[in-house]
């Protein structure tokens, strides 16, 4: 089996376990250059500074949303939504000749004319049975829009997500960020599926009330009243009131609910900060059962789910004053055309069909400028959702910025040349606000050397050794090595992911990339053969495994994966010193030829390295106050002869 070369790039050394991919190239994404972001004027106040933001976050969704239709898009896009404008159409033109069969019956009753009437009960049902096909249709259109739109767009963002470690990243700097699992899943979600209704309803809207106004205008003719012994005549009166009577709901309707948008962000910020709690508090279980602290959590669960209850208790309140409009006007709209159309009716002027098409009319008409009395509180909601998506994706456009330009300075990644297996050159660490973590370092590691990272809690050698394996971007300098060499990182924390054990122990490549032999072999090597039988049994490993036996897996991977160099940081944090020493002495023995880049803390390590690096923490960044080659302890080394004579 031939591995993939690595670049330490590509590696995660927070979450996953020794991620082996190969040396990075540009992100494969539908998405083009991130655009430049708007600051707001200095001279506006601070509640304008934030309205220009909101409104810059819609457009900074619009952008990627709207690629969709273009040239890098779906190529169902168009012919899917030109099929649904087809059907909007031709279902107002099933609308009308309902409208049309309202009058022809009508009349015909009226009239007492049987004939008629069987006739046009026949003729409904064709017409009931093409409007319900329409409709039917025009929901799955619709839907498969929604489904394909959505589906585009959240492999945009997770692909830009996961590029160059940026879902790393994020959890370094600043910014609107928080819960992009949220954001991703149920936030894009509304954000691709409500403008979609939202555009079908406008249209539909649009379309229904030019057609019936003109109805109406056709029917109603104009309404002549006596006004102080004169008379006054109002042409279409039908459609002045129809007007008159939607710009009047529609105006109370925006103003009792100018705070929905606001008030609907707020509701699902603190709906996403109830499910990280709450996520943390899984993650984290075995902890907080340890150390009691099931009082102090639920403390805090109380407090967040209160916020959620305050923010549903003004969202209901909202509601409740847009149901009161929306609910009377839906009782009255039925109600006026009868009365206007009354005196007529009563005078001769109108028939009874006449009568009932115009109340059919006005209904319809009324439906379609009530539109946004039905949606308001669904577009406040999306109005939230599409700005939470877009501040994660302006996170995401300010971490490719920084990929492409060197304001902040950026760590270099290419390969040594020479002997050395891995270089430092002058490089240097800093934060993404340019604030110094490691200052200028420079070393040279040869193939096998064991290299032992140390210093005090706090000087930056967690962040020295993302910075090799490029999870770390900020700094300058940069770090090179052999291009056909494989890299794998052990963090302290390994990721074990879900399914089988099996897929554990192989992660992070397939789980049929070694044989089950093969995978009972290097756990029995790392004192884990009590597991063996269990590698195709699927459980919450991550939860049943122990912090060492976590560990001992992980060293595992590394029998399975042999690479080349090794950053193991804090990998043995969670094993006792014995079995601390038998695990460097397997992987030295296994491994023989292997570049070990160590941090840790305990001095006992000393002995399974050649050379030792020391940082200093100091004001303006730590420093490297020493590298020197490291000479075995007499007594270190009579330690692990013993351990040997007890394997044998």
């Amino acid at each position: 089996m031939t591995d993939a070369k690595l670049h330490p790039k590509s590696v995660d050394g927070t979450e996953e376990d020794g991620a082996e991919k190969s040396r990075p190239e540009k992100a494969s994404t539908v998405e083009a250059p991130p655009p430049d972001a708007i600051e707001p004027s200095s001279q506006l106040t601070p509640e304008e500074a934030e309205q220009a933001r909101k409104r810059y976050l819609l457009r900074r969704f619009w952008i990627s949303a709207r690629r969709y239709w273009g040239s890098s898009g779906d190529k169902l896009a168009w012919p899917c939504s030109i099929g649904l404008l087809i059907m909007i159409c031709m279902n107002v033109g099933f609308q009308y000749g309902i409208n049309r069969w309202n009058r022809g019956i009508f009349d015909a009753i009226e009239r007492h004319d049987a004939g008629t009437v069987y006739y046009l009960s026949a003729v409904f049902v064709p017409l009931v049975l093409g409007s319900v096909a329409l409709v039917t249709a025009q929901v799955y259109v619709r839907m498969m829009i929604q489904r394909r739109w959505r589906s585009w767009l959240t492999k945009a963002v997770i692909t830009r997500w996961l590029a160059n470690g940026r879902y790393y990243q994020l959890n370094l700097i600043g910014g609107d960020h928080k819960n992009p699992e949220a954001r991703i899943s149920e936030d894009l979600r509304i954000a691709t599926e409500a403008p979609v209704d939202f555009i079908a309803g406008v249209i539909a809207a649009f379309l229904s009330a030019s057609t019936f106004i003109v109805v109406l205008w056709t029917i109603g003719g104009a309404l002549t009243l006596p006004l102080a012994g004169s008379t006054i005549t109002i042409p279409g009166f039908l459609v002045v009131t129809a007007v008159l009577y939607a710009v009047i709901t529609s105006t109370v309707i925006a103003v009792i609910g100018r705070h929905f948008v606001q008030v609907s962000e707020l509701k699902n910020q603190v709906e996403a900060e109830l499910r990280y709690t709450l996520t943390r508090v899984r993650e984290n279980g075995e902890s907080i059962a340890l150390l009691g602290g099931e009082d102090e959590e639920r403390s805090d669960l109380d407090k967040t789910f209160s916020n959620v209850l305050r923010q549903w208790a003004l969202l209901a309140r909202q509601h409740m004053r847009t149901t009161f409009v929306s609910h009377g006007s839906m009782l009255i709209a039925p109600v006026v055309p009868l009365l206007l159309c009354a005196p007529k009716f009563l005078a001769g002027g109108m028939t009874l069909g006449e009568v009932m098409q115009a109340a059919s009319a006005f209904a319809i008409v009324q439906t379609a400028f009530g539109w946004l009395v039905d949606n308001y509180p669904r577009l406040a909601d999306w109005n939230a959702c599409a700005r939470r998506i877009a501040s994660l994706m302006m996170s995401l456009d300010g971490l490719e910025r920084a990929e492409q330009s060197d304001v902040l300075g950026r760590i270099r990644h290419g390969e040594s040349k020479g002997n050395a297996i891995l270089n430092l050159n002058d490089l240097a660490v800093s934060l993404d606000d340019g604030t110094a973590v490691v200052k200028e370092t420079q070393v040279e590691i040869a193939p096998g050397e064991r290299v032992l990272v140390a210093g005090e809690s706090g000087s930056g050698k967690s962040t020295l050794v993302r910075a090799i394996a490029g999870l770390w971007p900020w700094g300058h300098g940069s770090v090179d090595f052999h291009g056909d060499r494989r890299l794998f990182m052990l963090p302290q924390r390994p990721y074990i992911p879900s399914g089988t054990l099996r897929r554990a122990v192989a992660y992070p490549r397939a789980a049929e990339s070694w044989t089950p032999e093969e995978i009972k072999a290097a756990l029995a090597k790392v004192g884990l053969d009590y597991l063996s039988e269990k590698i195709e049994e699927e459980a919450p490993w991550d939860q049943i495994l122990s912090g060492g036996e976590k560990q001992r897996l992980a060293f595992a991977r590394l029998l399975l994966h042999t690479p080349d160099i090794i950053v193991l940081d804090e990998a043995t944090s969670a094993l006792d010193e014995k079995s601390q020493d038998r695990m460097m002495e397997m992987v030295i023995d296994e491994l023989p030829t292997v570049t070990i880049i160590s941090v840790a803390h305990r001095a006992e390590l000393e002995a399974f390295h050649s050379r030792k690096i020391t940082l200093e923490r100091r004001e303006g960044g730590a420093k490297l106050v020493s590298d020197i080659d490291l000479v075995q302890r007499k007594g270190r080394r009579n330690l692990i002869l013993r351990v040997l004579d007890n394997r044998r």
